[in-house]
């Protein structure tokens, strides 16, 4: 069997296809895990090494600055040399950053460590969605999607919830980024897991093929209508918000409003809670009912009280964060699934 032409070879068990979804997805907890490295820590760089608010931004400014820079290059690197290689190549630069980062309390060493994760994170995740379709297509591809990003928020609530189990290791900024550095590395194991099988499967299965990739013509850009446009703005507007809230939510919780570690922490994670359970049944409602424009209507308007009510108001925190949650959970399960409706299929 080892030698059969492809077309002859049987297809992989189902026990292997799940298999190899178990550890790539692996990769993206270590991912996601080192990107959410930095939220617990913010208050004890301040106290420890006099970080600014400002400081403390560009750490995530050198991630976004790496992932912008290289993200295009990653996707060619994944079309040129196959999604294994690539895998494994980003999954390395991934763990690598992790040890950068908590090297050194210079702010030019922690901005390198960051910045080499945004270069390489994002491909990463760009490489799995790539081999999780060339071995699922046909398939179970949805359900494995859903499962590879159940896994990945996994990871941003470990981060999260790191001051709970981990409460003795924020006694210092360091400590709590040596874990992270050595959960990074699981970006390794589960990319070398992966390169074996998917090796061992090459001589014995029919592998099905991540797609064919389309010429890109920069022209193209201009030729969307406005309604895709429209959904880009509230887009770059929607997560421009999140993201750097969730950057700082834990030592605006624990400054503010005097809230323990520990429990700031598990406020910040109900945001990839939420997106976890209530994303898919939201989609399933509005797979039911429509209304698309009005339910985003409706998750933006969600959002507009939630920042008065943490900033001026002693109101208990669970509730602006539960409606945050919830609007993290709607707009996203109705926005990129518009982009089909908007979008020709061959754009």
């Amino acid at each position: 069997m080892t030698n059969a032409p492809a077309a002859a070879r049987p297809e992989p068990p189902r026990w292997y296809r799940w298999t190899v979804l178990a550890f790539i997805s692996l990769a993206m907890f270590g991912n996601y895990y080192l990107y959410d490295t930095i939220a617990p820590i913010a208050d004890l760089l301040k106290q420890q090494l006099q970080f600014t608010d400002e400081k403390i931004g560009l750490l995530y400014s050198s991630y976004s600055l790496g992932a912008i820079l290289f993200l295009l290059l990653g996707g060619i690197i994944i079309d040129r040399f196959g999604t294994r290689k690539a895998t494994m190549l980003f999954g390395v630069i991934c763990a690598v950053s992790g040890f950068v980062t908590m090297a050194s309390s210079d702010i030019r060493i922690m901005l390198l460590g960051r910045f080499l994760l945004g270069l390489s994170a994002e491909p990463l995740i760009v490489a799995i969605t790539a081999a999780i379709a060339k071995w699922f297509r046909g398939k179970e591809l949805a359900f494995a999607m859903g499962i590879n990003l159940l896994v990945a928020r996994f990871g941003q609530i470990a981060a999260d919830w790191s001051p709970t189990w981990a409460r003795a290791a924020y006694s210092n900024w360091q400590t709590p980024l040596v874990i992270g550095a050595f959960l990074g590395l699981t970006c390794v194991v589960g990319a070398t897991i992966y390169w074996v099988l998917e090796k061992r499967a090459e001589a014995r299965y029919a592998l099905g093929e991540a797609g064919t990739t389309d010429k890109l013509v920069l022209a193209d850009l201009f030729r969307f209508n406005r309604s895709f446009w429209y959904i880009t703005a509230l887009c770059v507007a929607f997560y421009s918000l999140i993201f750097p809230f969730r950057s700082f939510a834990i030592k605006f919780f624990i400054e503010a409003h005097q809230a323990e570690r520990s429990f700031a922490g598990q406020l910040n994670s109900l945001l990839p809670f939420a997106a976890m359970i209530a994303t898919p049944l939201i989609g399933l409602l509005v797979d039911r009912i429509g209304r698309r424009a009005t339910l985003m209507a409706v998750g933006t308007l969600i959002l507009v009280p939630v920042f008065p009510l943490l900033a001026y108001t002693q109101v208990t925190l669970y509730a602006p964060v539960v409606m945050l949650g919830l609007a993290f959970s709607l707009i996203p399960a109705i926005m990129w699934p518009s982009v089909a409706y908007i979008v020709e299929q061959k754009r």
